[in-house]
C-alpha cells in the first residue's frame, strides 16, 4: 500500500511539473492571442491615422499589410528559436535564445537592444496613458463650457500617477501570473481601437449615409453568396488576390464616373441625372444608345439573378426545417418555381414606389439585411473551420480530372468575382440624390471609398471563411448550398435576410429601367392620356394614390418576364458570371473612361491617354475570359437539365 501511495505521489508530482522542473505552464493559443494582442495593440494605435496622412492612400496601406508580413515571417522563425535545438533546452528570454545560438558577445549587444526599446515602450505607454486622462479631463470641460473653451491640463501629474500604480503593479511575479491582466488589456485594446474606427467612419459618412446606404445595398447582393465557389476555383492565392483587383478597379472606375455627373465642368457644369444623360453629353446619341441598352441589359439580368437568389433562399428555409425534423439525410426537395412567381408578385407590388429619391428607407434596410447575412455566414464559416480542426482549401483550388474544365471553372470564378461589385450601373443615379455643397463628385468620392471598404472587408471574409471551411465541397450559393445544416434557425434567419435585402435591391434596380422608360413613352407620345394621364385611387386606410395605366402595365409587364426567364434559367453561379461580364467592361470601364477622355480633354497618346487604355484594354481582356466561361457553363447546366 506504501509503495502504491509513494508512486501515486510520484507521478502526481511529475504531472505538476514541466521537463525544465518548473511548474507545468498552463498558457493555450487563447492566453498567447491575448497577450500577443496586449503587446501589439498599444499606444502605437493611436498614430495609425497621423502616418497614413503622411503616406497617403496607397503608401499607408501598403506599408500596414508590408510591416504585417514582416512581423509574422520574423515571429514564426523565433517561435522555432525557444528550444534549442528543436526538442532541447528551453529559452526563457529572448536574450537566453541569444545566447544559446549566436554566444556571449551577441547576447550582450541584443540584450541592450532589447532593454533599450522595452524601456523606451514603458516611456510611450507613460506618455500615452497621461495624454489619455488629460484628454478625458479636457473633453468633459469642452462639453461643460463650449468647444472654444480654454481647457487646458497638464499631464505630468497624470504621468506620477501612471507611475505610482504601476511601481504597484510591478510586483505581480512574472508573465504565468499575469494571464488576468494581459485578457483585460486585449479586452480595453479591442475597445477603444473599435470606438476610435467607429468614430472615424461616423466623422466621414455623417453626410453620406444615404449615398453610403445605396451603395451598399447595390453592392452586397446575391454575388456575396457565391465566393466562397469562386475562391475555391481560384484557390488560396488568386481567390482573395481577385477580390482586391476589382475592388481597387472599382474604386477608380468609380471616381472617374463621379466626375462625369457634371459636364463639361466636374463641379459647376449641367447635371447628368442617369448614366445615359452622362454618356450623351459626353459621347453623343450613337454611343447613348449602346450604353443603354447595355445598362439597362445588366439591370434588367440582375433583376433576373435576384428572382433566383430569393427562390433559392425560401426554397432553403424549407429545406433547413426539414432536415431538423428529419435528418440531414432526409429527400427534403422544394422546387423553386413556385417561389420565384410569389416574390414575382411582391414586386409588382413593390414597383410603384416613384423613384430612387423615395427610396432611403428600402436602402437603409437593405443594408442592414446585407450585413446581417454576411456577418452570419462569416460566423458560420468560422465555426465551420474551428469544428474542422484545420483551414481547408488549396492554393490552386478545387482540382479536376481535366485542364480545360479547369479553366472553364476558372473563367467562371472570375466572373462571379466581377459581378460583386456591379453598382456603376446606378452609381449616377444614387450620385443625383446628394446635395451640395460640397459638390456631389467629391461627396460622391468619399461616399465610394466607404461603400467599397467595407463590402470588400465582407467579400474578403465570406470568401476566404466559406473556402476554409468547406475547401473542394465548397457550395454554389454559401447559404444556400447545404454546408451548413445547424443550427437551423439561424440559417433560416441569414436566408430571411438575404430574401429581404433582395426585395429591397430588386427595386434599386429596376426603378432607373422603369424612369427611362416611361420619359420615352411620354415624350414619344406626349397627347396619349394612356401614357400620360394620372387618375387619383383612394383606398380605406390609405393616402390617396396617382394610378397611371401605362406604369401598371409596363411594371407589370416588366416584372413577369424576369420571373419568367428566372423560371427558365435558375443557374445561380452561371447567370452571375454572365452579368458580370455585361456590366463589368463595357459599363464599369470603357464609357466611363471615354467620357473621362472627353471631358478632361486628354490628348491622345498623352501619358495619361495611354494609362487609361492600358487599363481599359486589360480590363477587357479579363472581361472576354469571363462571358466566355459563363456561357459554357450555362450551356453545360442547361444541356445536363434537358438530358436528366
Amino acid at each position: 500500500m506504501a509503495a502504491k501511495n509513494t508512486l501515486h505521489l510520484t507521478m502526481s508530482d511529475t504531472a505538476a511539473y514541466d521537463d525544465d522542473g518548473r511548474p507545468r505552464r498552463t498558457g493555450t493559443v487563447w492566453t498567447g492571442v491575448a497577450h500577443i494582442i496586449t503587446a501589439v495593440i498599444g499606444s502605437g494605435v493611436l498614430s495609425l491615422a497621423w502616418s497614413t496622412a503622411q503616406l497617403g492612400w496607397i503608401g499607408g496601406p501598403i506599408a500596414l499589410l508590408s510591416f504585417a508580413v514582416g512581423i509574422y515571417v520574423s515571429s514564426c522563425l523565433l517561435a522555432d528559436c525557444y528550444r534549442s535545438p528543436v526538442t532541447g533546452k528551453r529559452n526563457y528570454s529572448y536574450i537566453d535564445a541569444v545566447k544559446a545560438n549566436l554566444g556571449t558577445k551577441r547576447t550582450w549587444v541584443a540584450a541592450f537592444l532589447q532593454f533599450l526599446a522595452l524601456y523606451g515602450t514603458g516611456i510611450a505607454y507613460t506618455i500615452t496613458t497621461a495624454t489619455s486622462i488629460s484628454a478625458i479631463l479636457k473633453s468633459n470641460c469642452y462639453h461643460k463650457k463650449g468647444h472654444e473653451a480654454p481647457c487646458k491640463y497638464g499631464v505630468s501629474s497624470c504621468m506620477i500617477i501612471y507611475g505610482v500604480l504601476e511601481i504597484v503593479m510591478s510586483f505581480i511575479p512574472d508573465l504565468h501570473n499575469m494571464a488576468w491582466v494581459s485578457v483585460v488589456a486585449a479586452i480595453m485594446s479591442f475597445s477603444y481601437s473599435f470606438i476610435g474606427l467607429g468614430l472615424g467612419i461616423a466623422t466621414v459618412i455623417r453626410t453620406l449615409w444615404s449615398a453610403v446606404a445605396h451603395i451598399i445595398a447595390g453592392v452586397i447582393g446575391s454575388g456575396v453568396l457565391s465566393l466562397a465557389w469562386s475562391t475555391s476555383q481560384l484557390g488560396w492565392i488568386g481567390g482573395p488576390l481577385a477580390l482586391l483587383c476589382f475592388a481597387i478597379i472599382s474604386y477608380i472606375s468609380s471616381c472617374i464616373l463621379a466626375d462625369c455627373y457634371r459636364s463639361p465642368d466636374s463641379v459647376t457644369g449641367k447635371r447628368n441625372h442617369s448614366y445615359m444623360d452622362a454618356v450623351k453629353a459626353n459621347l453623343g446619341t450613337n454611343r447613348t444608345r449602346i450604353a443603354g441598352f447595355l445598362q439597362f441589359l445588366a439591370l434588367y439580368g440582375t433583376c433576373i439573378a435576384y428572382v433566383i437568389t430569393t427562390a433559392t433562399s425560401l426554397s432553403a428555409i424549407m429545406k433547413s426545417n426539414c432536415y431538423h425534423k428529419r435528418g440531414h439525410k432526409a429527400p427534403c426537395s422544394y422546387g423553386g418555381s413556385m417561389y420565384m412567381v410569389m416574390f414575382g408578385a411582391v414586386q409588382i407590388v413593390m414597383s410603384f414606389i416613384p423613384d430612387l429619391h423615395n427610396m432611403a428607407w428600402v436602402s437603409v434596410v437593405a443594408a442592414i439585411m446585407s450585413f446581417s447575412y454576411s456577418f452570419i455566414g462569416l460566423g458560420l464559416g468560422i465555426a465551420t473551420v474551428i469544428k474542422n480542426g484545420r483551414i481547408m482549401g488549396s492554393l490552386r483550388g478545387i482540382p479536376t480530372e481535366k485542364t480545360v474544365d479547369k479553366m472553364w471553372l476558372i473563367f467562371q470564378g472570375i466572373a462571379d468575382i466581377s459581378f460583386s461589385y456591379p453598382y456603376p450601373m446606378i452609381f449616377l443615379e444614387i450620385q443625383d440624390t446628394l446635395g451640395s455643397p460640397p459638390p456631389e463628385n467629391q461627396t460622391m468620392k468619399k461616399a465610394t471609398m466607404v461603400g467599397i471598404l467595407i463590402t470588400t472587408f465582407f467579400y474578403l471574409c465570406c470568401g476566404c471563411s466559406g473556402y476554409a471551411a468547406f475547401g473542394n465541397n465548397t457550395p454554389g450559393n454559401l447559404l444556400t448550398g447545404f454546408g451548413f445544416y445547424e443550427p437551423y434557425w439561424l440559417v433560416d434567419f441569414a436566408n430571411a435576410c438575404i430574401i429581404l435585402h433582395l426585395v429591397g435591391g430588386y427595386q434599386i434596380y429596376s426603378q432607373p429601367i422603369y424612369g427611362t422608360a416611361e420619359k420615352c413613352f411620354s415624350r414619344r407620345f406626349s397627347n396619349s392620356g394612356f401614357v400620360n394621364d394620372f387618375h387619383k385611387l383612394k383606398l380605406p386606410l390609405l393616402p390617396c394614390l396617382q394610378i397611371n395605366l401605362f406604369r401598371i402595365c409596363f411594371r407589370t409587364v416588366f416584372v413577369i418576364s424576369t420571373t419568367a426567364i428566372a423560371i427558365l434559367f435558375p443557374y445561380f453561379n452561371q447567370v452571375l458570371g454572365v452579368l458580370g461580364a455585361i456590366n463589368f467592361w463595357p459599363l464599369a470601364i470603357f464609357f466611363p473612361i471615354e467620357m473621362y477622355i472627353v471631358q478632361k480633354n486628354i490628348a491622345a497618346w498623352s501619358s495619361k491617354w495611354i494609362v487609361l487604355r492600358t487599363f481599359s484594354v486589360a480590363c477587357f481582356l479579363v472581361n472576354v475570359i469571363g462571358l466566355v466561361g459563363s456561357l459554357e457553363g450555362i450551356i453545360r447546366a442547361k444541356l445536363s437539365h434537358l438530358n436528366y
